[in-house]
């Protein structure tokens, strides 16, 4: 496990992402990941309660949420290959629901993916975040259709 990383202050800003959602979150970095699971899982009923979008093209809800009440979903929990280009994707971070971050490779003002994990998944099997990373590119083709 990694070692303590420096502390000035215990409370981080963390970015989570999934599909076109970025949910900013105020975390306490020495709670354990089970609190940020319910958290965010609280928020993300709160603001996004028909589901959320996987991509900007399509618009309809592509992932379900847990209904309240229900049991805990497992969230698998990745950071970016490259922080500053999030288009190279994600590698999970192996953590319990009884780990915190301080212990983890998430930074205060960083960015973390996540994504719903079914409770019968292999181990060893891959996780497919699915983040949608707006480019330059993306944003001048509207416009340029926008003026026709």
């Amino acid at each position: 496990m990694p070692r303590h990383q420096d502390m000035d202050d215990p409370i981080w800003s963390i970015r989570f992402k999934h599909g076109v959602h970025t949910v900013l979150l105020f975390i306490d970095s020495m709670k354990p990941f089970s609190e940020v699971t319910s958290t965010l899982l609280e928020i993300l009923r709160e603001r996004y309660p028909d589901g959320l979008t996987l991509n900007h093209t399509d618009g309809a809800p592509s992932t379900k949420l847990p209904p309240p009440g229900s049991d805990m979903p497992r969230i698998a929990y990745g950071v970016p290959h490259n922080p500053n280009d999030l288009s190279q994707g994600w590698r999970e971070l192996p953590v319990r629901q009884t780990d915190i971050p301080l212990d983890s490779p998430i930074k205060n003002n960083g960015v973390v993916a996540f994504t719903f994990v079914s409770d019968d998944r292999d181990e060893l099997e891959e996780v497919d975040f699915v983040v949608d990373v707006p480019s330059f590119e993306d944003e001048y083709d509207e416009n340029e259709e926008q003026e026709k």
